[in-house]
């Protein structure tokens, strides 16, 4: 069995993978307020058998996170814990860009969608809202635009006479309260951000796309766009399951 972890800025997802790539079980905490204990009980309570574990890769983008994790790991198992930016990916992708300079974890969805035959491009809604593209089996760059949740709560603290809301979708683009003012607002001004970035992207490109979106809000918006897109949860781990057969 393998570990494979997605550290995110605000959630991290823990995989245990089987050698014939099943995912088994899937444990998420709150990245930044993880601690020894914390993950002693999650391993626990889960019944992970850590003696059982060949394999251990994560892709990080938030250090302090993932050295807890590896601290932990280090005193419970022998195995090495492996990090995606510390691998040599020559073989599973070109990369067009300053690798120092890109996500782990988008690299590791590009991998994961790469067929050598499609281009994409990946919409994850995470912290930040980022749109990858990959043309065959080159990763060429991308865009990061700000998160969904983050602008909300940043609206909500920053404006006095607006409350914390919960992003719905909504039919008609006037409001006639506050509440449904920012709902519209974010929804519709977020569906036209995502379209308005992908057709540029195909005009600059002068390619066509396969779309995948993924992430917090993409149950939101995946039928809520006007490009077509598919849905994929997985899309990370699926991308650390391809890389880790590097490690011998």
């Amino acid at each position: 069995m393998y570990i494979l972890g997605d550290i995110g800025n605000t959630d991290t997802k823990i995989c245990i993978v089987s050698k014939k790539n099943k995912i088994l079980k899937k444990i998420t905490f709150l990245s930044k307020s993880v601690n020894i204990n914390q993950l002693n009980s999650l391993f626990k309570k889960n019944k992970i058998q850590l003696n059982k574990i060949e394999k251990i890769l994560f892709c990080s983008v938030v250090p302090n996170t993932l050295q807890i994790i590896k601290k932990f790991l280090s005193k419970k198992i022998k195995q090495k814990c492996f990090e995606v930016k510390n691998l040599n990916l020559k073989s599973l992708i070109k990369i067009k860009v300053d690798y120092k300079q890109v996500g782990s974890d988008r690299i590791s969805n590009a991998i994961s969608v790469m067929n050598n035959k499609n281009n994409f491009i990946i919409l994850d809604f995470g912290t930040a809202t980022t749109f990858d593209v990959l043309v065959k089996d080159t990763y060429y760059g991308g865009i990061i635009a700000p998160g969904v949740r983050l602008s909300l709560n940043t609206l909500s603290n920053k404006a006095s006479l607006i409350p914390k809301i919960d992003l719905k979708k909504v039919n008609k683009v006037i409001g006639k309260n506050t509440v449904s003012a920012v709902r519209s607002g974010f929804f519709w001004g977020y569906a036209g951000l995502i379209d308005n970035i992908i057709n540029l992207i195909k005009k600059e490109t002068r390619n066509s796309y396969k779309v995948i979106i993924t992430g917090g809000f993409s149950n939101l918006f995946k039928d809520s766009i006007k490009t077509k897109a598919s849905h994929n949860q997985d899309i990370t781990i699926k991308g650390l399951i391809k890389i880790s057969k590097l490690i011998k």
